[in-house]
């Protein structure tokens, strides 16, 4: 793995035109216009194919249009690790890992190396990545998780990867903590100990969850697995501490919507957990203890799909992302700073209009290209105003500033994936 040292500014930045400008992407884009399934399950996005069937919630035109853009940067998925402060880009030329503050590129693995890679997971800042192929050229199996390890002697690909996690159908996410590796396929969850000795610890039935819906806490104290539940609109919540390897436990559920779970999220320290359904007006969050609902935010009156929900590192604030173009953030611990209807002030208004009245709206939003899909998540360098970082499969690196009075601004703009490369890891 190559990377960018921390001396890698700007002035030394030299022009990569990813996965275009790479033999892999040529020789695949002479082959016309196959896309990854990954992306297309990752981000709720149509398949070329049904451009004209509007299947759910957002014209089908821009969601062709969001996956054309990711296909031409061969961006496959993008992941922020556990504690937000590095992301990693999984490619059709393999993958790249990027810092978050200062933004530069800490390493890359090569399509010589890994193929084009659909999806890849993070183990905090370790030299531990999981990689799963996918895209137009892979060299693994979509069935398979690998785990490569930077720290291993060696230049080629099997010097680097140490484990292989073997599946009866395609892996649609995974994610990781210190102590556990968790791996989600469409109706099956399951979760391994790792990285010493990896042992199968449970195995979860789940409902049919075609954008591998999942979340980890990575919390030294709290082990919390939460996933969609057997009933629609449902989140099953495991506390794995607790709950013995191969033994029936009774199943902890929280009735969250009324439609399909299309996004969810855990608070850094599982105390909290947040989702959207795919109608993506509302997001809910729910204290993890009791199940009781803690909150409830309004993203807008329109339909959206939602790409992201991420936690602040101190759970004070939740930002959101979805096809809209906007990155909404809202205040949790202050829910006074969040935006109330002007009908609020009225009073009673009815049946009707009461839920819409008394929810809470974003204190601060911002805007991103609204045709790329992104991940985002707060800034971590503790000064306030406080910032978002927006990550968009198009290339683009977005930062904003907010204040709690709602005031936003745009501190930062750059393309992540024309970031040089030069120094060795």
């Amino acid at each position: 793995m190559a990377a960018g040292g921390d001396g890698c500014q700007g002035q030394r930045r030299r022009s990569r035109r990813g996965a275009a400008s790479r033999p892999a992407a040529r020789s695949r884009a002479r082959r016309g216009p196959l896309w990854p399934a990954a992306l297309w399950r990752l981000y709720g996005l149509a398949p070329p194919a049904a451009a004209g069937v509007c299947s759910g919630p957002g014209p089908s035109a821009e969601r062709a249009a969001a996956a054309a853009m990711a296909q031409a940067r061969g961006v496959n998925s993008l992941r922020f690790n556990q504690d937000q402060s590095c992301f990693c880009c999984a490619m059709e030329s393999g993958v790249r890992i990027f810092n978050v503050e200062p933004l530069m590129e800490k390493g890359h693995l090569e399509a010589e190396q890994v193929g084009s890679v659909g999806l890849a997971e993070m183990l905090h800042r370790s030299n531990l990545v999981a990689l799963v192929g996918g895209g137009g050229s892979p060299k693994f199996s979509e069935q398979s998780v690998l785990i490569w390890d930077d720290a291993r002697e060696g230049k080629e690909a099997k010097d680097k990867l140490v484990l292989e996690f073997a599946f009866p159908k395609p892996v649609l996410a995974v994610r990781m903590r210190h102590d556990k590796i968790v791996v989600v396929l469409r109706t099956r969850i399951y979760v391994f100990s790792f990285p010493e000795n990896p042992t199968k610890l449970f195995e979860f039935d789940t409902r049919d969850n075609p954008k591998g819906l999942c979340d980890l806490c990575p919390s030294l104290e709290k082990q919390l697995l939460v996933f969609p539940g057997h009933k629609c609109g449902s989140l099953q919540l495991v506390e794995l501490a607790s709950a013995a390897p191969g033994t029936s436990w009774a199943p902890v559920t929280v009735n969250a919507h009324q439609s399909e779970v299309a996004c969810v999220a855990l608070s850094p320290a599982g105390a909290l957990v947040a989702s959207a359904s795919r109608k993506g007006t509302l997001i809910r969050l729910f204290d993890t203890r009791s199940r009781a609902k803690a909150v409830e935010l309004r993203r807008g009156t329109d339909p959206a799909t939602l790409y992201c929900l991420a936690f602040s590192p101190d759970s004070a604030f939740l930002c959101a992302a979805s096809d809209k173009g906007t990155v909404h953030v809202f205040a949790l611990r202050d829910t006074r700073l969040n935006r109330r209807s002007a009908l609020a002030r009225v009073g009673k208004v009815g049946p009707v209009l009461g839920p819409y009245v008394e929810s809470q709206w974003s204190l601060a939003s911002f805007t991103v290209p609204a045709e790329a899909p992104c991940v985002c998540a707060f800034g971590r360098g503790g000064r306030s105003p406080s910032s978002v970082v927006a990550v968009c499969v198009d290339g683009t690196f977005h930062k904003f500033v907010f204040s709690p009075d709602g005031n936003c601004n745009r501190e930062a703009f750059d393309v992540y994936l024309d970031i040089c490369d030069d120094d060795d890891f």
